[in-house]
């Protein structure tokens, strides 16, 4: 696993504040943290330069959470999943039965140390 310091992970959400805000809460502890308001500018990034880890919203234009994390993990096997909704009843609505299994959801908003300890746990997995 890599540590902070090397970890690269890429933060969607297509409202650019909560993607900004949340890959400076990363940037600020030492991740390499970019963010990205269009789904697909994402998964371009990321068959260019694998993340460590996706940290996505669920609902957004385009594609949707669970859509983005599938091509994604599709592109880049060793990246890791976590999603984040405002809605909490996101899996139900959104996910596939695939989906429901293979990926953490947290509810926003999310306090920094929790997405902190949250990516920490995963990156650790």
């Amino acid at each position: 696993m890599p540590d902070a310091g090397k970890a690269l992970v890429f933060v969607v959400d297509d409202e650019p504040n909560i993607a900004q805000t949340a890959a400076r809460i990363l940037r600020n502890d030492g991740f390499d943290a970019r963010d990205f308001t269009e789904p697909i500018a994402a998964l371009q990034a990321a068959r260019l330069e694998a993340p460590d880890l996706l940290l996505t919203d669920v609902i957004m234009p385009g594609l949707n959470g669970f859509e983005l994390s599938s091509w994604v993990s599709a592109s880049c096997p060793q990246c890791k999943v976590i999603l984040f909704s405002g809605d909490p009843n996101a899996r139900a609505k959104y996910a596939t039965s695939h989906d429901q299994k293979q990926f953490d959801i947290l509810t926003k908003p999310v306090a920094p140390d929790n997405l902190l300890n949250a990516i920490r746990r995963k990156l650790d997995s």
